[in-house]
């Protein structure tokens, strides 16, 4: 049979996520009401045949299923995986090389070897992820200065480190040198005047204009799954959900570029978020190195739990709480293995960024602060206001973008995504250059919240009235602020007004974009407002009750960048719904253990304000928009339904679709398959029966059938298909038997038709099945599939169920 659709040459591409980029640039018609699309036989893969989990049994009448069948055993795109079928033959694999380790000295070299192969490949993506990290913040600095001017002494320093460089810095004005020159001293030869400010203004719209165009048109003409934060999406991957292309070299390479191109452009988002996907991508890369993981979708899946873990740990320069974030948030399946090569990964990848040392401070991230002063209990109370703040800002935040996302999907705005970045940037360079606190970079911005005024600081925030004779130690007295705090208070508050509302329309274009910083600016912004009020009236108002117990005339009371600090863990937990994880990441950016208590406050209300208006965080709301096959682990299905209630067939449905052991031909099979566009078959004894035998999937009988024509004489349309263990004798005239019993399931997951949906529920989000038999006195009646579990699941809580359907 010359099949020109079967190719065994793209087997070893197919098993790479990276061959499939462009399929997320066309339309994907998901109506189907299957658990899986048509079969793609241009995309028959090259992968090992499995032998294990209920498939034993090999054939004597087929030579060719003694050896591993290329596709069997393997998933296609936008598919989910099978978790107990992917452990079990790990297990039979992990048995085969623990017997075979016995028999000789290089048999036990290859077993030390593979027991290895994870610390190697954590090592790998540690090293990997750092590196790029380091690449990423560096270029990010020197391009958002680009857009104010040039270094004279090497156009490769940013602003910062060409005023280093210089002889003629004063500590007053260490970021004015002369070998630093703004557009209009380049192009007009000074830079006062208005001609002058028009013209930065120009220079200043024109590069954010640039880079953002730049980035869009990568995205969208290179990998196109290279926007957004891709914490959903990783999320769904993580569960199990097959997306082709998404952890793959080319959406590594252009996230990386594009993420620097959207960051330097001075659009409301962040570089923290994508760097989870971009560490994610070096993990499913490196993957291929090792057979263990490259074969295998569930082990795989444990080390790309492992890489979220050290894209957070470089993203904040905090290893522990990547650990934490990678668990709590992003992770399906995390057992306790994954839990150490986790925090391996996060350790190697923080010590790779910290030799970089990419902003030049021995510090992994710029808004590392050390606080010292203490606070007291009574700060407690606006610690917690700020937590309300953080949950209702979450829940506007969320509600306001997931409709305009919606928005987007549903009208023409999503026809012109380059038009609408640009529109966006303009919009946001336009109003940003007059305020200096939205002209810098979010990071510089949250730095100089979060920092303690001390006796060397000269910004606007800093700018108190000194009226004192001597102090403690480091810590400056409480003091009355001048005219250039009061300045910056109003130039903050029309910086936060611009954050709250350009970030709901920035996040979820089609450039990176990250929403952890953009959440902690407006959180930071609050904070130090109210800092600097409660300051303020600590200072003219010492004698009042609340203050006169703790903070006398002269003290050192209240410390508003610890304000800061609070507000931006209750904005960012308000919106993402994050609680251990966020206190650990928040305490180890400030190194101050004694702050614990007041974050932990402000993260709990944050999401107890948050998660009373709207059960959902920024994540899953977006996992439902796009309608991935997301089980959620954290929600409890209440619901007293029946597992008979959810089975397909329905009443006056067509019978269910199934095969017989030994009653088929090839040609009845094929029409089966033709006919139908389900993902698997169950196999019973005869269709008057109805009694089960096993599961077998439709990719499975496809590439069976297709090799046995090819490799096996006499197969032809009237053989007989047999999936049981011995076949009868046939006549001398009939056509040869094709016996399939090794791709056979022989133990796929069953409950009776009075099982409560409860347990359903719960057997699919412990198990990670991708489908489950309903029987009846041990006779078939149906099945359930993961997508109607969660058509379900939308159905009882009174939402769409077609939303289910990956768009």
């Amino acid at each position: 049979m010359n099949n020109k659709g079967f190719r065994r040459g793209s087997f070893q591409s197919s098993t790479s996520d990276e061959d499939m980029v462009e399929i997320a640039g066309g339309a994907l018609d998901f109506s189907i009401t299957d658990d899986d699309p048509p079969l793609d036989r241009e995309m028959l893969g090259g992968f090992s045949l499995y032998n294990g989990g209920g498939m034993n049994g090999t054939s004597k009448m087929m030579d060719f299923l003694e050896e591993p069948l290329p596709g069997v055993g393997t998933y296609e795109d936008f598919n989910t995986i099978d978790w107990v079928r992917e452990k079990s033959r790990d297990r039979d694999r992990h048995r085969e090389i623990a017997s075979k380790s016995k028999e000789s000295t290089w048999a036990l070299i290859h077993s030390v070897s593979d027991a290895f192969s994870g610390w190697l490949l954590m090592l790998l993506i540690g090293l990997l992820a750092g590196s790029l990290a380091g690449l990423i913040d560096i270029s990010a600095h020197w391009m958002t200065d680009l857009k104010e001017g040039l270094c004279l002494s090497g156009f490769w320093f940013n602003h910062e480190h060409c005023c280093w460089n210089s002889n003629e810095t004063t500590f007053e004005d260490r970021d004015k040198c002369p070998e630093w020159e703004s557009w209009s001293q380049l192009i007009i030869g000074h830079g006062e005047g208005a001609f002058a400010y028009i013209l930065n203004y120009f220079m200043y719209v024109l590069w954010a204009l640039v880079f953002s165009l730049l980035a869009v048109l990568l995205v969208r003409g290179f990998a196109p799954y290279a926007c957004g934060s891709g914490i959903p999406e990783i999320k769904t991957i993580l569960s199990g959900f097959i997306i082709r292309g998404y952890l793959g070299k080319w959406t590594l390479i252009i996230k990386t570029v594009t993420l620097v191109l959207a960051v330097s452009s001075g659009l409301s988002l962040g570089k923290e978020g994508p760097l989870v996907h971009v560490a994610c991508c070096c993990g499913n890369i490196l993957c291929h190195l090792f057979t263990k993981y490259r074969k295998n979708e569930a082990k795989r899946r444990e080390v790309l739990s492992a890489a979220a873990a050290a894209g957070v740990s470089v993203a904040f320069g905090a290893p522990i709480g990547g650990v934490l974030f990678s668990l709590e948030e992003v992770s399906y399946y995390f057992p306790l293995k994954t839990l150490w090569r986790s925090f391996f990964a996060a350790l190697v990848a923080a010590f790779t960024l910290r030799s970089i040392n990419p902003f030049g401070n021995s510090r992994l991230v710029l808004f590392y602060v050390e606080f010292h002063t203490p606070w007291h209990l009574l700060e407690l109370v606006p610690f917690i206001l700020l937590g309300i703040f953080g949950g209702l800002w979450g829940s506007f935040f969320i509600r306001s973008n997931i409709a305009w996302c919606r928005r987007r999907k549903t009208t023409k705005l999503g026809k012109y995504p380059v038009l609408e970045v640009l529109v966006v940037t303009a919009i946001t360079a336009v109003l940003a250059f007059p305020n200096e606190y939205t002209r810098m970079s979010t990071s510089e911005l949250i730095s100089e919240l979060f920092n303690d005024c001390g006796l060397l600081d000269f910004s606007k925030l800093c700018e108190y009235v000194n009226d004192f004779n001597s102090t403690t130690g480091d810590d400056l007295p409480d003091r009355a602020a001048g005219p250039g705090v009061y300045t910056a208070m109003w130039q903050l508050a029309l910086a936060l007004i611009l954050k709250v509302f350009i970030t709901i329309f920035t996040f979820g274009m089609k450039v990176p974009s990250g929403l952890f910083i953009p959440s902690m600016a407006v959180g930071a912004i609050v904070g130090r407002l109210l800092g600097v009020g409660m300051e303020q009236l600590a200072y003219y108002h010492h004698d009042w009750t609340i203050f006169s117990g703790w903070c006398s005339q002269g003290a050192d009371c209240i410390t508003p960048g610890l304000y800061a600090m609070v507000g931006a863990a209750a904005c960012l937990g308000g919106v993402t719904r994050m609680t251990v994880s966020l206190v650990v990441i928040m305490f180890e950016l400030t190194g101050g253990l004694e702050y614990i208590v007041p974050l932990m406050a402000a993260a709990m209300t944050s999401k107890w304000v948050a998660d009373a208006i709207g059960r959902e965080g920024i994540y899953d709301a977006h996992i439902r928009l796009n309608g991935y096959p997301f089980l959620e682990a954290k929600e409890e299905f209440s619901h007293k339904t029946l597992a008979m209630d959810v089975m397909r067939p329905r009443r006056n449905d067509p019978v269910l679709t199934v095969l017989t052991q030994d009653s088929m031909t090839v040609e009845d099979v094929e029409a089966i398959i033709n006919e139908t566009t389900y993902s698997g078959y169950p196999v019973v004894v005869s269709r008057e029966s109805q009694r089960l035998v096993g599961f077998v999937l439709r990719r499975d009988v496809i590439i069976s059938i297709e090799n046995a024509r090819k490799k096996q004489d006499g197969i032809v349309s009237t053989s007989i298909i047999y999936f049981t263990d011995h076949s009868p004798p046939l006549p001398p005239s009939s056509p040869s038997m094709l016996k399939l019993r090794s791709i056979l399931d022989l133990s796929p997951f069953t409950v009776t038709d009075q099982t409560p949906m409860e347990i359903v529920v719960d057997i699919f989000r412990k198990l990670g099945l991708r489908q489950c038999l309903v029987t009846h006195n041990g006779k078939l009646l149906g099945i359930i599939t993961k997508k109607d579990v969660l058509k379900h699941i939308a159905q009882m809580a009174n939402q769409d169920p077609d939303s289910i359907l990956f768009n």
